[in-house]
């Protein structure tokens, strides 16, 4: 394993931001840490990173006690903050020199032709930092990330604020990465990125809800799900949420999302029927309505739910 995180807790004062956490990122995956915000997640990073020390449990990244030996870490690890932090008034050959004598990098300068190539950065190599968009610059950051070669690459929310065909690619390269053999934990706001991940840790409130695979959480019995497209919309959900067969309503875009508790496969498409009907009696036009998989999104959120009615976070199968 190139991280152990076992039983770890961080406070701020009275604030507990991590509690109990633990779980284990394999070399060569892409890990995820999801969650929303306050959920822990920059946290973990820091503990991971060696910025904090934890007032309870253990960190082991890429065989260290993060600590005690950052300085030996540091030759092990690449991290993209959120954040540009860059030099603006150097050009991108300038900013990846600058980053490759800081790591004692030798033979730099076929390193750094090698990551301009890769990462499109080329044309741009005489242009200054601050003249490049969001999303050029977020590749000359990685680009500094990755100079000294890495073996674990932490990634804090590298795409928000990044229009989406940049995105897209940014994408394109991580994932070229981790099949080069890096291994990459990362932290995103977004769940339609956090399904590209091998395995993803689902936070909340600093507490593990759940750590698996993406499709492995989307399997978990909890139900049936049903997309809903109806008119008007508002009043679809409130005659749900007295369903009795209806146990979560939930808006996603112009369609709702319906969890039925204890209804198995089987029953799915007679209890849509059945939904449908109650709603055109009520006067509601369904536009459609039809059996799909949970998202990662439904499975969040009903492991949330879940945890506030037990009272305590569920944890995961396979940590």
């Amino acid at each position: 394993m190139l991280i152990q995180v076992k039983g770890v807790t961080r406070r701020y004062g009275p604030l507990i931001a991590v509690d109990d956490l633990s779980f284990q990122v394999r070399r060569g995956e892409m890990f995820g840490l999801i969650g929303p915000d306050g959920a822990g997640k920059t946290t973990t990073l820091r503990l991971i990173l060696g910025l904090l020390r934890p007032h309870a449990g253990r960190v082991v990244t890429c065989g260290l006690d993060p600590t005690g030996g950052r300085r030996k870490l540091s030759e092990k690890i690449g991290y993209l903050a959120q954040r540009f932090s860059l030099y603006g008034d150097l050009s991108v050959d300038e900013n990846i020199h600058f980053f490759a004598e800081i790591h004692s990098v030798k033979g730099w300068r076929a390193r750094r032709q090698e990551l301009l190539e890769m990462l499109r950065l080329a044309p741009f190599r005489d242009r200054l930092a601050d003249r490049l968009s969001g999303g050029t610059k977020q590749k000359l950051a990685l680009a500094c990330t990755l100079i000294h070669t890495p073996e674990l690459l932490v990634l804090d929310e590298p795409t928000t604020g990044v229009d989406p065909v940049s995105r897209r690619e940014f994408w394109k390269i991580l994932v070229r990465l981790q099949r080069q053999g890096l291994t990459l934990l990362l932290t995103t706001p977004y769940l339609d990125e956090a399904e590209r991940c091998h395995r993803v840790a689902l936070l909340d409130r600093g507490r593990l809800l759940a750590v698996d695979a993406p499709d492995a959480l989307r399997e978990l019995p909890r139900g049936a799900t049903l997309e809903l497209l109806a008119s008007p919309r508002r009043k679809a959900a409130e005659i749900l949420r007295l369903d009795a067969q209806v146990t979560e309503v939930e808006t996603f875009g112009e369609r709702l999302h319906l969890t039925l508790g204890d209804v198995p496969p089987g029953r799915a498409e007679a209890e849509a029927a059945r939904i449908s009907g109650l709603l055109r009696d009520a006067g509601i036009q369904v536009q459609g309505l039809r059996v799909t998989m949970p998202t990662l999104e439904d499975v969040f959120i009903a492991r949330i739910r879940e945890a506030q009615r037990a009272g305590a976070p569920t944890e995961g199968t396979r940590p």
